[in-house]
């Protein structure tokens, strides 16, 4: 079984994204510094693929592999790609099936890609298709190359090399266990009930022997369907949010082709704190029969939730003559109703900020605090930075506090100084997207005073 929820546990298939640092003289769209601009030019490929033989000496099943162009700096506009896919390297191993967008010639082909999508708008724009060759046995593999050219850049041309992306394609025999896709659900709201369709598929030329179906839910999720198949537990590991687990054993042979459904609608409830959401299910053969593409027995299910998170922080006062030391507490609370979990990204739910009020130094810092400069760049010492960062965990329930204790000492006594204190998330603010949770900005900052 999968962990659930330990930082960044989203998965995300098994595409592997290179880069290539190229030079290309065409002007930046945005021109927004002097800085030089560069861009990088990045084929998109899976970084291997498992291809079944034949059902019952049958023709072997197809697959498709996904493949594309993409660009890193989106100042400039790139257009006219030129992908070439070299299949020396699959002889006797594997066939392709060329799409329209690609000219072959012999071994290889040139696919066009009009326009070259920076990296956030990325698509596949090359689907090729794919099956185990005749003949060929388990265990062969064979490998795809892949070059790439294209117009833009800073100088106006960038080129990816040959041979510095591949895809490795294996020869394979057993089940492979398919979940259907599943669509997010956006704009729930507490209390809602919500079902969610699950389907299985046996894609691959084996049949399974029975199969194990894991049900992984995050914190705002209640109230999960019980199945007699399934044993269900609630999860509290230190450092981890609450979970509910169950694990589902089903001694039904599914034959290739074959599918399966629960034995009646899986559901889930949104609890009173619900906010962003993630329902886990993970599916996998019985026995030692191995899925021979694990890409699609996993999904993570994203469940958003109409609702709020009030943060907030407070500051302190403290007092001393010069040359004595204090204790100063910053306390983050979550307010609720919601609690806020970094599912995917892992990243910190919030940093509380401390600016050091003038006449003092900071002489001891807290577990997860860390010193910058004001500007947040690096400052070389523990002690004595003008700022502190502290960090929060990925994820807070919905009445989670959380105090930093500093050690202050006074150095100069200036009566009614203050330096403020605020919390932010990692990146953004706040207010926006996609930190638009909190209904009230005005208890996220405060200050620390000093005499």
């Amino acid at each position: 079984m999968r962990p659930l929820f330990a930082g960044r546990l989203l998965r995300l298939g098994s595409a592997a994204v290179a880069c290539l640092l190229t030079a290309g003289t065409a002007g930046p769209a945005s021109a927004a510094d002097d800085l030089p601009q560069t861009d990088e030019l990045s084929v998109h490929t899976p970084y291997s693929r498992t291809l079944p033989l034949g059902t019952d000496d049958g023709r072997p099943q197809v697959r498709t592999l996904g493949v594309g162009l993409y660009h890193d700096n989106d100042n400039f506009t790139v257009t006219d790609g030129r992908l070439t896919v070299d299949v020396t390297g699959l002889a006797g191993v594997a066939e392709v099936t060329w799409p329209e967008n690609c000219t072959p010639n012999g071994a290889s082909a040139v696919c066009d890609v009009p326009l070259v999508p920076a990296i956030g708008d990325f698509e596949d724009q090359v689907l090729l298709t794919v099956r185990a060759a005749d003949g060929a046995g388990t265990g062969a593999q064979g490998r795809i190359t892949y070059e790439a050219t294209a117009t833009g850049g800073p100088e106006g041309t960038l080129t990816a090399p040959h041979e510095s992306f591949s895809t490795t394609l294996t020869i394979g025999s057993g089940p492979d266990l398919a979940i259907d896709p599943l669509v997010a659900i956006k704009d729930a709201r507490p209390g809602d009930e919500r079902t969610i369709p699950f389907k299985i598929t046996n894609n691959g030329d084996r049949s399974a022997d029975g199969f194990t179906v894991s049900l992984n839910t995050s914190h705002g999720l209640a109230d999960l369907t019980r199945f007699d198949a399934c044993t269900y537990t609630a999860a509290e590991v230190n450092g981890y949010p609450p979970t509910e687990k169950a694990l589902c054993t089903f001694d039904r042979v599914l034959a290739p082709g074959d599918s399966f459904e629960l034995p009646e609608p899986l559901t889930v409830r949104l609890a009173p704190h619900a906010l962003a959401e993630r329902f886990d299910i993970d599916v996998e053969p019985l026995g030692d029969a191995q899925d021979i593409d694990p890409r699609n027995d996993y999904v993570a299910l994203q469940i958003g939730a109409v609702n709020t998170a009030d943060f907030s922080v407070t500051g302190d006062a403290v007092s001393g003559a010069a040359g004595e030391t204090a204790t100063a507490e910053l306390t983050f609370r979550n307010n609720g109703p919601a609690w806020v979990g970094h599912l995917g990204s892992g990243d910190p739910v919030a940093e509380v900020r401390l600016i050091v009020p003038a006449g003092t130094k900071v002489t001891g810092v807290p577990t997860g605090c860390y010193p910058h400069t004001l500007t947040g760049g690096y400052y070389p010492r523990q002690t004595g930075a003008p700022r502190y960062d502290c960090e929060l965990p990925y994820w807070v329930l919905e009445d989670t506090g959380r105090t930093f204790a500093f050690s202050v000492r006074i150095d100069t006594v200036i009566p009614g100084v203050t330096g403020a204190v605020s919390i932010h998330p990692e990146y953004g603010e706040f207010g926006e997207y996609p930190f638009d949770f909190d209904p009230d900005l005005t208890n996220n900052t405060a200050v620390l005073a000093v005499n």
